[in-house]
C-alpha cells in the first residue's frame, strides 16, 4: 500500500513512447489493459508507464479496455489511485471501459468476491460521471457500472463494447442479449474478467477459476455465469459478435479460442494476463499490454503485446499473432 502512496503524485508526470500502431481509414486500433492489481502493491511506476504511453499515443488509439482486477485489495487507497490514472486517460480523450474482477468485489477490502458488493468500485467510478461521456451507451441496472455498454465509431465501423462484471448474473446476460439484439448494425466486443482458461477453453465444469467457486457463486437467489454460460446464453446467439477480451487466469496467462456462432460468424476470444503469479512475470506484469488492430482493408485482426516499461514487444509468438481472412462485412449482413 505504501508503494502507491509514495508515487500517487507522480502519476501526472509522463514521458512519450512511440509505437507502430496506427489508426486510419478502415482500421480500428484498441488497447487491452490486462489485470493491473499487482502493480499497485509491487511497482506502480510500471503501471504509470502504461498510462504515460496511452496518453502519448492518444491519436493512434481508438479505445482502451481494462479487463478487471484493477485493484488487489479493493481498498479506498487503491481505488483513488486508479481513479486518478483513468482520469488522465479520459483527459486525453481516449474512450475507455473498465470491468470489475474478483479482487474488485467483496464485503470489505481483501475479501475477494465473498459476496456481491461493488460499492467501492462504483464510488470511485460512478455512473453519473460515465454518463457524461460521448460514447456512453447504457447500464443494466441504471445505477452502477457493474454491467454496461459503450459505443463509438472508428475505422469506418460502428462498435458496441459490452462490459460485464466477474460472474455476471442471468439477468445481466438477458439485458446484454437485448442490447446486442437491437444493434445489428454494430460490431460487438465483449470485455469481461473471467471467461477463457490458459488452455484456450471456456471456463466451465469444475475449473476453480470459475465465479461459481467464490462467495458470489453461493449467494442465495443470485445466479452467476462462467465463460461457457456467457457463450451459450449471449455470444453464440448473435451474428455481429466478433471478439472477447478477458484476464483473471494465471499459469501461462494467455489463451486464444476461435468459436463459431449460431449464424456462422467466427468469434475471436483472447485471454491476456501478466500479473505476479503468471509464469515468468516480473515487476507486477512488466508493463505488457495488448494492441489489437482490426483492419477491414486487409481482412486481418493483428494482435501485438507491448511492454511500455521495456519499450519492446513480447518475444513469444503466443503473444503476437494474426487472425487472417476475417470477413468483417459478414458480421453485419
Amino acid at each position: 500500500m505504501m508503494r502507491i502512496l509514495s508515487v500517487i503524485g507522480a502519476l501526472f508526470l509522463g514521458g512519450a513512447f512511440l509505437t507502430s500502431c496506427t489508426t486510419s481509414g478502415r482500421v480500428s486500433t484498441f488497447v487491452v489493459l490486462p489485470d493491473t492489481q499487482t502493480y499497485l502493491e509491487q511497482c506502480p511506476e510500471v503501471f504509470e508507464s502504461q498510462v504515460d504511453w496511452l496518453v502519448a499515443n492518444r491519436k493512434k488509439i481508438d479505445a482502451v479496455f481494462q479487463v478487471g482486477d484493477l485493484t488487489q485489495d479493493n481498498s479506498p487507497v487503491e481505488w483513488a489511485y486508479m481513479q486518478k490514472a483513468f482520469h488522465r486517460i479520459s483527459q486525453a480523450r481516449i474512450p475507455y471501459s473498465v470491468v470489475w474482477g474478483n479482487h474488485d468485489i467483496g464485503s470489505k477490502p481483501g475479501k475477494f468476491s465473498d459476496m456481491h458488493n461493488t460499492a467501492m468500485a462504483n464510488k470511485y467510478f460512478p455512473l453519473s460521471d460515465y454518463m457524461q461521456k460521448s460514447y456512453w451507451g447504457g447500464s443494466a441496472d441504471g445505477k452502477t457500472l457493474d454491467n454496461y455498454y459503450i459505443n463509438f465509431r472508428s475505422g469506418d465501423t460502428d462498435w458496441l463494447v459490452l462490459n460485464l462484471e466477474f460472474g455476471p448474473s442471468d439477468e445481466a446476460l438477458q439485458w446484454a442479449d437485448s442490447i446486442v439484439g437491437i444493434h445489428p448494425d454494430k460490431l460487438v466486443i465483449l470485455n469481461t474478467h473471467a471467461y477463457l482458461y490458459c488452455d484456450s477453453t471456456l471456463h466451465d465444469g469444475k475449473d476453480w477459476w470459475r465465479p461459481q467457486g467464490y462467495g458470489i457463486g453461493k449467494e442465495f437467489g443470485r445466479t452467476v455465469n462462467d465463460g461457457a454460460g456467457i457463450w451459450k446464453k449471449l455470444l453464440f446467439r448473435h451474428r455481429n459478435v466478433i471478439a472477447v477480451f478477458c484476464g483473471h487466469v494465471l499459469k501461462s496467462g494467455v489463451g486464444t479460442l476461435v468459436s463459431i456462432g449460431k449464424e456462422g460468424n467466427k468469434v475471436y476470444q483472447m485471454l491476456a494476463n501478466y500479473q505476479r503469479g503468471v509464469e515468468g512475470s516480473r515487476l507486477g506484469g512488466e508493463g505488457y499490454l495488448r494492441i489489437v488492430t482490426f483492419n477491414r482493408k486487409t481482412r486481418e485482426i493483428d494482435v501485438k503485446t507491448y511492454s511500455t516499461w521495456n519499450k519492446a514487444y513480447h518475444p513469444s509468438e503466443h503473444h503476437n499473432f494474426k487472425f487472417r481472412e476475417v470477413d468483417f462485412d459478414e458480421y453485419l449482413r
